[in-house]
């Protein structure tokens, strides 16, 4: 019995450990990049030894492995999982939309949106950990646009709606804020792109379900 305690004991230690050293790696990959990251420099930030950080990741590559799949986390907690209780509509699309926005704005990573700033780093290169941001990227863009046509099958969207088209700019009106906000620091980019997001919802919005998305203000 001791001896069950005590490997619990180590296995939360272990997973504590685990998450101090990810909530790290992820605010340093944000602004840095993914190869910013080397356990050595984890471990000594963080006032840790490099055995133990090395014995929890391996290798640096594993690292940059784990923290992509702990941003992912953190995404979907930020943007997707509070959609859960809405209906499907153009009212879930915005407020998924405002979600992102406010994931971004609201600096839940440091550098502005996690994947955006890793993308950028990893799109020309090959390998696991380019192969990890892609597969984010499409499992977000397939995300967005099975919201929509699940928006256009309930009525929300006009039946001909290019639902692929209307993801990528809606999408790319998010990316642009961010890029710009984090560049330049201006924050009056946020509001640019939920007026353009509105606009483009209720332009493809059945006349019945047009008030689910916030009229645009100048």
């Amino acid at each position: 019995m001791s001896g069950s305690t005590k490997t619990d004991g180590r296995v939360e230690r272990g997973n504590q450990t685990r998450r101090l050293v990810l909530a790290r790696t992820m605010d340093i990959a944000s602004v840095e990049g993914l190869e910013g990251l080397s356990l050595g420099r984890i471990a000594t930030e963080l006032e840790l030894s490099k055995s133990g950080v090395f014995a929890l990741f391996g290798s640096k590559e594993e690292l940059q492995l784990a923290t992509v799949r702990a941003a992912a986390a953190v995404f979907a907690r930020e943007v997707v999982i509070p959609l859960a209780e809405l209906p499907p509509g153009p009212g879930r699309v915005w407020a998924l939309c405002r979600n992102w926005l406010a994931y971004s704005s609201g600096r839940t990573f440091r550098g502005g949106c996690f994947f955006h700033a890793v993308t950028a780093e990893f799109d020309a290169r090959t390998g696991p950990v380019h192969d990890a941001v892609a597969q984010a990227r499409v499992d977000w863009v397939t995300y967005v646009e099975r919201t929509i046509e699940e928006a256009r099958l309930a009525g929300g969207f006009v039946e001909d709606v290019d639902v692929p088209q209307l993801a990528f700019e809606i999408i790319a009106l998010m990316e642009s804020a961010n890029a710009h906000s984090v560049l330049l620091g201006e924050t009056s980019v946020y509001a640019r792109a939920e007026r353009g997001i509105a606009r483009r919802l209720r332009a493809e919005t059945t006349a019945e379900a047009r008030d689910e998305v916030d009229s645009p203000t100048a």
